[in-house]
C-alpha cells in the first residue's frame, strides 16, 4: 500500500508544487512550454494574423502545410541521436540540439515580426518553415531528454504530466494572450513579444542536466538476428519507400515555393490552383507515403514466410550507415510490416480509418481564426475567451465524456460516436456562418439569451462548445483505438507512424478547402466537411465488423489455435 501511495500521480496545481521541488521537473515544465508555444503560434495564431492582413484563404491553406513537419518528424529523428553539433557538443547531446532549436525559434519569431506577408510572402513563408522544422526537431529532443533523465525522484510519468501542463500554459500564452495583445498592438509586435518568451526558455536549457553520449551504440536487434530477413533485401525495400517519400516531400515543397513565391500560370495569368494540385497529386502523395510502404511490407513478409533470403547467423550492425538503415526501416516499414502480418487484408480498413478519422478537425482548423475574426467580426478578446479559455474546458469535458463512454459502451461504439459527432459538429459552424438561426432558437429555448438580445457571444460559445466537446470525445476514442491496434513489441515506432498518418490527408486538403471557401463561402464548405466526415463513419463500421469477425474466428478455432490467433492479433482487442 505504501508503494502504491508513493506512485500516486499528482494532478492539477499539485503538479506545479512537484515541479518546484525538483530541478528536472521544473525544467520539464519549461520544456513543455517551449514545445507548445511555437506550435500554437505557427499552426494556429499565425492564421489570425494572415487573415487580418487580408491574405487569401488558399494561401493560408498552403502555408498551413508547414504542419507536416510535426507529422513526419520521426523521419529525421536519427540525426538528433547521432549527429554531433560542431561547437555545441560540449553542452551535451540533448542540450546542444535544444539550444540550436530554441535559438532558431527565437530568431523565427523576431524574423516574422520584421517581415511583411503582404509584401514578401515567400520570405515570410520560408521563416515559418524554418520555425516549424525547428519546433518539430525540438519536440524530438525533448521527448528523448524526458526518457534519458527520468529516475525515481522524477519518474517519466510525472515528467510527462508536467510536460503537458507546460504545453497547456503555452497554448494560453500563444493563443489567448496573443489575441488579446493583438487588440492593443500590431501583429509584428505581438510576435516580437512571443520571441522574448521563447528566448527565456534557453535559460532552462543551459541549466538542464544531460546524459553522456555513448561513443558506440551498437544494438543487436531482431532485425539482424538469425532467421531474420537478409538486410540486403530490406535495403531494397527501404530504397523504394525512400524514393516515394522523397518524391512526395519534393512535390509538396515545390508547390509551396511556387504558390508562395508569387508565380503565375502563363496560360491563365493566375496563381496555380491549389484545388487542382490536390486533385492531381493528393492521391499519389498518399499512395507514395502509405500504400507503397504497406505493399513493400507485405512483399517482405511474404519472402520471410517462404523461408528464403534469411540470415543463417546473427549479423549485428557495425557501421553508422547500417545503423541508420536499420532505424529508417524500423521507422518506415517495420510498423506496417508487423501490422500487415498480424491483421492481413484488414490493414486496408485500418489505414483507411486512420487516414480519415480526424479529417474534419484538421481540414478546416487553419481557417478558424479568419472565420471568427474576419468573417464574423468578433474581436480578439472575444475569440481569446471563447476559443482558448472556455474552449479548453469544453475539450476537457469531451475527453471526460469519451472516457465515460469507453468504460460503459466499449471501444468501438465510442469510436463510432466520436466519428459521428466530429462530422456533425461542422453543421453548427454551417449554421453560424448562415446567421445562426438554429443556434439562436436553441439558445432562446433554454434561456441562454441572458447575455443580450443579439446573442453574439452565446452563438460563438455554443458553436465552440459543440466542436470542442466533439473533438475531445473523438480524440480520446481515437487514441484508445490506436493504442489497441499497436503491437507491444513495436509500440513506440508503430504508434509514432500511425499517429502521424492522421495528419496527412487533412493537411493536404487544407489549401483546397481554403480555395473552396473563397469560391462558395464558409457555410457550404462546412456542409462539405460534415459530408467528408461520413467517410470515417463508414471505415469505423467496417473495422467494427472486421473485429467482430476476428473474434468469431478465434472462438471457433479451439483452445490451441485460439491461443495462436490471440498472439497474432495481440493489441487488437481492448
Amino acid at each position: 500500500m505504501a508503494d502504491a501511495h508513493a506512485q500516486e500521480k499528482p494532478k492539477g496545481w499539485q503538479l506545479l508544487k512537484v515541479a518546484l521541488k525538483n530541478r528536472k521537473t521544473a525544467i520539464m515544465l519549461v520544456f513543455g512550454f517551449a514545445a507548445g508555444l511555437p506550435y500554437t503560434l505557427l499552426i494556429g495564431t499565425l492564421n489570425a494574423w494572415l487573415g487580418e492582413w487580408k491574405i487569401d484563404l488558399a494561401t493560408i491553406g498552403v502555408l498551413s502545410w508547414i504542419g507536416l513537419a510535426y507529422a513526419f518528424k520521426f523521419l529525421w529523428s536519427p540525426l538528433v541521436d547521432r549527429v554531433k553539433l560542431p561547437g555545441l557538443e560540449r553542452l551535451g547531446r540533448r542540450r546542444s540540439w535544444l539550444l540550436l532549436c530554441q535559438l532558431l525559434l527565437t530568431l523565427t519569431f523576431f524574423g516574422l515580426a520584421l517581415s511583411d506577408p503582404r509584401l514578401a510572402l515567400g520570405t515570410f513563408a520560408l521563416i515559418a518553415v524554418i520555425g516549424a522544422f525547428s519546433s518539430a526537431t525540438q519536440d524530438v529532443v525533448i521527448d528523448a531528454w524526458r526518457i534519458d533523465v527520468a529516475d525515481e525522484k522524477a519518474p517519466v510519468e510525472i515528467l510527462s504530466s508536467i510536460y503537458q501542463f507546460g504545453y497547456r500554459i503555452a497554448a494560453l500564452i500563444g493563443g489567448a494572450l496573443a489575441l488579446v495583445l493583438s487588440e492593443r498592438m500590431d501583429w509584428p509586435t505581438v510576435y516580437a513579444v512571443m520571441g522574448g518568451f521563447m528566448a527565456l526558455t534557453i535559460i532552462a536549457t543551459l541549466m538542464a542536466p544531460d546524459t553522456p553520449r555513448l561513443e558506440r551504440e551498437i544494438e543487436q536487434t531482431a532485425l539482424r538476428s538469425r532467421g531474420a530477413l537478409d538486410p540486403k533485401y530490406r535495403l531494397i525495400g527501404l530504397v523504394v519507400v525512400a524514393i516515394g517519400w522523397t518524391w512526395a516531400i519534393y512535390m509538396v515543397g515545390s508547390f509551396m515555393v511556387t504558390m508562395l513565391g508569387g508565380s503565375v500560370d502563363p496560360a491563365t495569368g493566375k496563381p496555380p490552383s491549389v484545388g487542382d494540385f490536390t486533385k492531381l497529386y493528393g492521391p499519389w502523395i498518399v499512395a507514395a507515403t502509405v500504400i507503397v510502404p504497406a505493399i513493400v511490407a507485405a512483399v517482405l513478409n511474404w519472402m520471410q514466410s517462404r523461408g528464403q533470403h534469411l540470415l543463417t547467423s546473427d549479423d549485428p550492425a557495425v557501421t553508422a550507415s547500417e545503423r541508420t538503415a536499420d532505424h529508417a526501416y524500423s521507422a518506415l516499414i517495420l510498423p506496417l510490416s508487423e501490422l500487415v502480418r498480424r491483421i492481413g487484408w484488414g490493414v486496408i480498413i485500418v489505414i483507411g480509418l486512420i487516414l480519415s478519422y480526424r479529417i474534419t478537425d484538421l481540414i478546416w482548423g487553419s481557417y478558424a481564426f479568419p472565420f471568427y475574426l474576419e468573417e464574423l467580426q468578433y474581436t480578439g478578446d472575444e475569440v481569446a475567451f471563447a476559443s482558448k479559455i472556455f474552449g479548453v474546458f469544453m475539450t476537457m469535458a469531451g475527453i471526460a465524456l469519451g472516457a465515460t463512454l469507453f468504460a460503459t459502451l466499449g471501444r468501438m461504439p465510442t469510436l463510432l460516436i466520436g466519428a459521428i459527432v466530429a462530422a456533425a459538429s461542422n453543421l453548427l459552424y454551417a449554421d453560424l456562418a448562415s446567421g445562426a438561426p438554429y443556434i439562436d432558437a436553441f439558445a432562446r429555448t433554454f434561456g441562454l439569451d441572458a447575455f443580450g438580445q443579439d446573442l453574439r457571444m452565446v452563438r460563438l460559445l455554443i458553436a465552440i462548445s459543440g466542436e470542442n466537446i466533439a473533438a475531445g470525445l473523438a480524440g480520446a476514442a481515437f487514441v484508445a483505438y490506436l493504442s489497441s491496434i499497436t503491437s507491444r513489441e513495436f509500440s513506440a515506432v508503430q504508434y509514432a507512424l500511425l499517429s502521424s498518418l492522421t495528419f496527412l490527408v487533412g493537411s493536404l486538403g487544407r489549401a483546397a478547402i481554403g480555395e473552396r471557401i473563397e469560391q462558395i463561402g464558409y457555410a457550404p464548405v462546412f456542409m462539405l466537411c460534415a459530408a467528408i466526415g461520413l467517410i470515417a463513419v463508414g471505415f469505423v463500421l467496417l473495422e467494427w465488423m472486421r473485429q467482430a469477425w476476428a473474434d468469431r474466428h478465434r472462438a471457433a478455432n479451439g483452445p490451441v489455435l485460439q491461443a495462436d490467433a490471440a498472439k497474432a492479433v495481440e493489441g487488437d482487442t481492448a
